[in-house]
C-alpha cells in the first residue's frame, strides 16, 4: 500500500486532539458512575464505534493507493513570440521606472506561467531582429529579457508591421516540423511610423496566428529622456512628447481574433492577458503511459461516515435508569 499524503506530525496532532477529548469524556462518565448505576459494555461499544471510524478517517485522509493503473499523459503546448517596442519612447518614465524596464519586469514574469510552451524574443524599433528563437529553456529566455535595451535596435521611428512579419515567417518555417498553436504578444507604446499593416494582418488572420497587444503608457505622456537631456521635437524646437496610442494595438488584435491589454500607473492588465494566452487551445506536442497509483481513500472515508451516521442516528445509551 503507497500513501499519497503521509503527514504524520497532522496524524499525530489528530490522534492527540482525539485521545485527549475521549478522555475528558470517560472522565465525565466516571463522575456519573459514582451517582448513577451505569452500564460499562454499552460505553465500550460506542467507544469501539467512534474509534473504528476516526481510524477509518485518517487513513482516508492519508490517501491510500492499492494498486495501479495506466494513464496517459499528453504535453500540450503554444509557440508564443513576444515582440517587443525598443524605440526610444520606451524610455520614457510615465510608468515607474520607465516603459522598458517595467515591460521586462513584467515579461519576466510572465513567460514563468507558460513553461509547456516555446516562447521567442522579437526586437523592434525601425527594423525588427530575432533576440532569442523559440525554445522551452526559462533561463534562456531570462537572460535575453534581462539585456534589453533600446540601443539593440537602430532608431529611425518604430514600424509595428516589421516584428508581425518576421514572427509571421518563422512561424511558417517551423510548419516544416509540426503543426502548433501560434500566438504574438506585441508590446508598444503604438506609435507607428509604417504603413503596412494591413497585408500582414490579413496573412495572420488567415494562418489562425493571434496577436495579443499590450500598450505601454499614459494617455497624458511624458518627454523621451536620451542622456542628461531630453528628445526634442526638431518642428517645434521643444522636448518631444511621447503618448500611449491604442489605436493601431486594438486594430491588429481585433482583425486576428486576439486581444487588447493595457500596462500603466492606472491600468495593470498582465494577468488578464496571462489568462487570455492560457484560454487558447494547446496542440499536443507529446503524450505517453504512465504507471499511476490507485487511490481508494473513498472507500474508507464511505465506511467512516456510514459508522459516523451509526453513532449519531443510533446513539448507543449509556444510562439506564
Amino acid at each position: 500500500m503507497i500513501w499519497a499524503y503521509p503527514n504524520n506530525s497532522l496524524i499525530i496532532t489528530l490522534v492527540i486532539l482525539f485521545t485527549l477529548l475521549y478522555a475528558l469524556y470517560l472522565i465525565r462518565f466516571w463522575r456519573i458512575n459514582k451517582k448513577l448505576q451505569v452500564k460499562k459494555r454499552r460505553l465500550i461499544w460506542k467507544c469501539l464505534l467512534r474509534t473504528a471510524y476516526f481510524v477509518l478517517f485518517l487513513i482516508a485522509l492519508t490517501g491510500p493507493s492499492i494498486g495501479s493503473s495506466m494513464k496517459e499523459i499528453k504535453q500540450e503546448g503554444k509557440d508564443i513570440f513576444i515582440a517587443i517596442d525598443l524605440s526610444q519612447s520606451m524610455n520614457a518614465q510615465d510608468i515607474n521606472p520607465s516603459r522598458l524596464q517595467r515591460v521586462k519586469f513584467e515579461m519576466k514574469n510572465l513567460v514563468k506561467n507558460f513553461s509547456s510552451d516555446r516562447v521567442g524574443i522579437i526586437i523592434f524599433s525601425s527594423e525588427a531582429f530575432i533576440q532569442c528563437p523559440l525554445t522551452f529553456d526559462q533561463n534562456v529566455i531570462q537572460l535575453h529579457l534581462d539585456g534589453l535595451n533600446t540601443g539593440l535596435v537602430p532608431n529611425f521611428g518604430t514600424d509595428i508591421a516589421s516584428p508581425l512579419n518576421m514572427a509571421y515567417q518563422k512561424f511558417q518555417n517551423e510548419n516544416d516540423q509540426e503543426e502548433t498553436s501560434k500566438a504574438i504578444i506585441l508590446i508598444s507604446d503604438g506609435e507607428d511610423f509604417g504603413d503596412n499593416l494591413p497585408p500582414i494582418l490579413e496573412k495572420l488572420s488567415e494562418q489562425g496566428i493571434r496577436v495579443f497587444s499590450l500598450g505601454v503608457g499614459s494617455e497624458d505622456g511624458t518627454s523621451i529622456p536620451r542622456g542628461n537631456s531630453v528628445v526634442m521635437d526638431p518642428q517645434t524646437n521643444r522636448p518631444a512628447i511621447t503618448r500611449l496610442d491604442d489605436t493601431n494595438l486594438k486594430t491588429i488584435s481585433n482583425n486576428t481574433d486576439g486581444a487588447y491589454f493595457e500596462l500603466s500607473d492606472v491600468n495593470q492588465e498582465i494577468p488578464q492577458l496571462i489568462n487570455a494566452i492560457d484560454r487558447m487551445e494547446g496542440t499536443v506536442m507529446a503524450s505517453r503511459m504512465v504507471e499511476a497509483s490507485a487511490n481508494k481513500y473513498f472507500f474508507f472515508l464511505s465506511a467512516a461516515l456510514l459508522l459516523a451516521m451509526i453513532d449519531v442516528m443510533l446513539p448507543l445509551k449509556t444510562l439506564s435508569i
